[in-house]
């Protein structure tokens, strides 16, 4: 096994640290809608989570695009197929500065071993990573669920990692966005039913969203989404820029719907769920200081019967993802469920 090759770290960007300085509201919606890979990488804080892991364990897995909106995108992917990878994680925490730092360490064999499920997997899962992140945030779990049979699909989500576009639209564009690549899927035979979506913070939201909006998804687990757009943003601002009045972001976040074209409160989960409520498994943490658990409870008990709400102590929002001895059985058990079961034949 080569030794790892890339450090992969995660921090919420500070987006709004140059951004909205100008105090002018249109402006800063403008910035807070930038895609977040145009925004060079100096401005991110010092990393909280660091992700340690070979760079073949993406490069392994062939990239492929697919066309989407208008607007017009181009959407980065990696599929990783059901295989025997002996996926592995260890992980060390310390304290800095009076933050919590943490460090993953993944080991997978790469190209995997044939498997049971290689030629017949479960089903699909799409993976939706963080605000300003890429696919390599959810490397990890394409392989832990690849393992146990899922056809795992690492996307970057529009204006994210080597995905096109200009801007983000916070779900109303990006949910039509996912609906496009499962047709592109279709159209490949990539596309194994049931489908699933898991996502992250950013990409938790949109995974609700999506399930609302497309009848394909069967399966949805949602790592501490955001109930309220704007409640998340300053939670950043507060967390990352203490020292930034949060008059400015502010200013951005009431002009972001009129930016957008969208009527205010389109960008929140609440206004989703309210609307059409979704079953899915709902992650949180009672260390998280960007989405509280609170906000996570909430959109529990506006989902749909049968959802359930997972907490696991002491994580933080960047480090959540990555509590693999408390999340993999009880997130693969709930992907389990999407699966159709045979039906009995009634007794003679």
């Amino acid at each position: 096994m080569l030794p790892p090759v890339k450090l992969r770290h995660l921090a919420l960007p500070v987006l709004l640290l140059v951004a909205c300085s100008v105090g002018c509201g249109s402006y800063a919606a403008r910035r807070i809608a930038q895609a977040p890979n145009t925004y060079p990488s100096w401005l991110a804080p010092d990393a909280r989570v660091l992700l340690v892991f070979e760079e073949r364990m993406l490069t392994n897995f062939p990239a492929q695009f697919a066309e989407v909106g208008p607007p017009a995108a181009r959407l980065h992917y990696r599929v990783v197929e059901p295989a025997e990878y002996h996926f592995e994680v260890a992980s060390t925490n310390w304290m800095a500065n009076g933050k919590g730092k943490y460090q993953f360490n993944f080991r997978a064999d790469v190209p995997g071993e044939t498997n049971a499920w290689t030629t017949a997997p479960r089903g699909t899962v799409l993976l939706l990573h963080g605000y300003a992140l890429a696919k390599f945030a959810m490397a990890p779990w394409g392989l832990q669920l690849a393992q146990e049979g899922w056809r795992s699909v690492l996307v970057d989500l529009r204006g994210h990692g080597h995905s096109t576009g200009d801007r983000i639209y916070f779900g109303i564009q990006e949910s039509p966005d996912l609906s496009q690549l499962l047709d592109t899927l279709e159209r490949r035979g990539e596309l194994a039913h049931p489908v699933a979506v898991v996502g992250e913070s950013y990409g938790a939201a949109l995974a609700l969203r999506l399930k609302s909006n497309d009848p394909r998804i069967d399966g949805v687990v949602a790592m501490a989404p955001y109930a309220v757009l704007s409640n998340a943003v300053l939670n950043i601002c507060r967390e990352y820029a203490p020292c930034l009045p949060l008059a400015f972001p502010k200013a951005g976040l009431k002009r972001l719907p009129e930016i957008l074209d969208v009527p205010s409160g389109e960008l929140d989960t609440t206004t989703i769920l309210a609307r059409q409520p979704v079953k899915a498994l709902f992650i949180a943490t009672d260390g998280d200081e960007i989405i509280p658990l609170t906000d996570v409870r909430l959109l529990s008990e506006m989902a749909a019967p049968g959802s359930k709400l997972i907490v696991v102590p002491a994580a933080t929002h960047e480090s959540l993802p990555y509590y693999f001895g408390d999340l993999a059985q009880p997130v693969l058990e709930w992907l389990e469920a999407t699966v159709p079961q045979p039906q009995r034949s009634d007794p003679q």
